[in-house]
């Protein structure tokens, strides 16, 4: 099984672009309705201005608070990282308050009967709306674990949809071998039996060598077939990073480049699969040459390549992906996985 990984903090996206304008805006709605509510005799301009830096304060200080605590809410579970920010949004408001009312005093328009009852009062404002944000974060997990669940069960009937596709292509190659050549038939045929052990019964994850040596698997299967036509190249660093893989998400992109490369031309093609390292990241590469006949390669089903893409994104969180691309006349398949997903 692939060893755990770290989560993501479930309060990212409170740091990206959007979210921001989003809580400033929400903020400010704040502020509008406390300075439009009934029962107040004062400059309704002058206390909106109030109320809308003490709720911006507030809410920047939160925000500032849970960046910094990143790393340790990131090993919390999704519940106690809620309640850690309630109580960051509660600490906040007393610095806040109690910052304001050493400035301004009884010219708060919420002063009231002193900085006790002026204290009280925001803290109960600020845990309802707490309170209200808690509610909405649960619901927010609970739709985002509906959605795993539904994207998991997509990638599994993506998956059962590939396997048929390559079980019948080898056992067509097998079937032309076994009585020519039948040593290589049964090659074949124990190469077809770890790639299905893998398949059907094996981890979804599995280390990066564990991977690459089934690709290795189902390209000795198709250069039985190809023979001379399938021309291929291994470019690998000396020791490969212990970085987990979807099982067969590498198979999908030899594939196609065997059936929109090598299938098509007459003279076959080459085939080439390199793994490139930096400081933060590793990239898996399959290209080959496009067919002579035409500069794009041919067009089919893009099951396995999606399942692939999927997989390789659930597996890292997002952060990882998969690319296609045409580069000085070859079609280029590109995994990206952060070494951090070891």
């Amino acid at each position: 099984m692939a060893p755990p990984r770290s989560q993501p903090n479930p309060l990212e996206v409170l740091w990206q672009g959007p979210a921001i304008v989003a809580v400033v805006l929400a903020g400010e709605a704040v502020a509008v309705l406390l300075a439009l509510a009934p029962g107040f005799d004062g400059d309704r301009i002058t206390y909106f201005g109030l109320a809308s830096l003490l709720i911006q304060w507030i809410t920047m200080l939160t925000l500032g608070g849970l960046y910094l605590l990143r790393d340790s809410l990131s090993r919390l579970t999704g519940p106690r990282v809620a309640w850690m920010a309630l109580g960051l949004l509660m600490l906040s408001t007393w610095l806040t308050g109690a910052a304001t009312w050493l400035l301004l005093g009884e010219l708060m328009p919420m002063a009231g009967r002193g900085w006790l009852d002026f204290l009280l009062r925001l803290s109960l404002m600020a845990l309802t709306i707490g309170l209200l944000g808690l509610a909405a974060y649960q619901n927010h997990l609970r739709a985002r674990r509906l959605a795993v669940l539904a994207k998991q069960a997509e990638l599994e009937a993506l998956q059962a949809r590939i396997r048929p596709h390559f079980l019948f292509n080898t056992l067509n190659t097998g079937a032309a071998l076994v009585h020519a050549r039948p040593g290589e038939a049964e090659r074949l045929l124990l190469d077809l039996a770890d790639l299905f052990r893998a398949a059907l019964s094996g981890p979804r994850e599995i280390p990066l060598a564990d991977e690459l040596a089934l690709a290795r698997r189902y390209l000795e299967i198709e250069s039985l077939r190809f023979g001379d036509r399938l021309r291929l190249s291994w470019d690998l660093p000396d020791q490969l990073p212990p970085v987990q893989v979807p099982t067969l998400s590498i198979q999908p992109l030899v594939e196609n480049a065997i059936r929109h490369g090598v299938e098509p031309s007459a003279d076959g093609n080459d085939v080439l699969v390199r793994v490139e390292l930096d400081r933060a990241s590793v990239r898996v590469i399959v290209s080959n040459g496009l067919p002579r006949s035409g500069g794009q390669p041919a067009s089919g089903h893009q099951v396995g390549l999606i399942s692939a893409r999927e997989r390789i994104i659930a597996l890292s969180q997002g952060r990882g992906r998969l690319d296609t691309e045409i580069v000085d006349g070859r079609y280029v398949a590109t995994i990206h996985l952060p070494l951090d997903a070891a």
